[in-house]
């Protein structure tokens, strides 16, 4: 039961310069097992394949001592030691093009701390504008939400709590994520989060069963999906995480027409639905 809760205002935007080289770009396609050759400058970038213009620069000793390199942004330290993606929303009003200098504007919209019997959460909401120029309006908008933990006091189960899916619908592909994608994905988004790279944090600080898949692969995995098996072009989507996903084991991938957009999800290896996304196309 929450006792309290406390919201703190906007923050000021931290801007930063980015480039979306060639190379970084190969690098996706070589981790998604695509030719890198096929990747060239001038041409768009893959809707789904920014999250690399959106990593961290937070010094080594800056780092949280779970490894996580922040939020591209400074907020306060509220105590909570353990932190996992709750969800994002990504917008896009016009395509990057490869090779392209960018300028990023970061900034936490809002940090809700809740004060309860059970223990405090947080929940924090950055949000991120990638502009091609200064003047211009943004490409890309991305909002991203934190949840803000204290210590777990016993292991996670390894079976999530929502019931699995019953149905599944025909279009679908499954994906095992191994410990090389991971510290792929990791590498490229410059994220040091030990839940995904360090299995003893993994299983014996945050009681997790093994290492997790980062949220961020997991919604790069359905947005590819929809890109090459479906064929289609998000021009936004909107991604709830309810569930983790776990190194080595296989995930279900499915998609289908719902409500004049697509609904995509990923499903766990004992069909629990882990994440939801919810996609209006171009």
């Amino acid at each position: 039961m929450t006792t309290d809760s406390t919201a703190t205002s906007p923050s000021t935007a931290i801007s930063r310069d980015e480039v979306c080289t060639v190379a970084s770009a190969r690098r996706v396609a070589s981790m998604l097992d695509l030719d890198p050759q096929s990747v060239v400058h001038g041409a768009a970038l893959p809707r789904g394949w920014h999250f690399f213009l959106l990593a961290g620069d937070t010094r080594r000793s800056l780092l949280r001592a779970d490894g996580f390199p922040g939020l591209g942004v400074s907020i306060p330290d509220l105590g909570l030691p353990r932190l996992m993606l709750g969800g994002r929303t990504v917008t896009f009003h016009k395509d990057i093009p490869i090779g392209a200098s960018l300028l990023r504007d970061s900034a936490v919209l809002n940090i809700d701390h809740k004060i309860r019997e059970s223990g405090d959460l947080a929940v924090v909401t950055i949000a991120h504008a990638l502009r091609l120029t200064a003047d211009d309006g943004p490409a890309i908008v991305e909002t991203q939400t934190y949840l803000l933990l204290p210590a777990r006091t016993e292991k996670a189960s390894a079976t999530p709590l929502p019931r699995a899916e019953t149905r599944l619908p025909r279009c679908q592909k499954i994906v095992i994520p191994d410990e090389t994608l991971l510290f792929q994905f990791s590498a490229l988004g410059f994220n040091s989060h030990r839940i995904h790279l360090d299995r003893d944090h993994a299983r014996n600080v945050e009681g997790f069963p093994d290492l997790v898949v980062n949220g961020g692969f997991s919604t790069l995995m359905l947005t590819e999906f929809l890109r090459q098996e479906v064929a289609l072009v998000p021009s936004s989507y909107s991604v709830k995480h309810l569930a983790p996903l776990y190194c080595n084991r296989p995930v279900t991938l499915t998609a289908e027409a719902s409500d004049g957009g697509w609904r995509l999800k990923a499903f766990d290896d004992q069909q629990v639905l882990a994440v939801d996304m919810k996609v209006e196309i171009l």
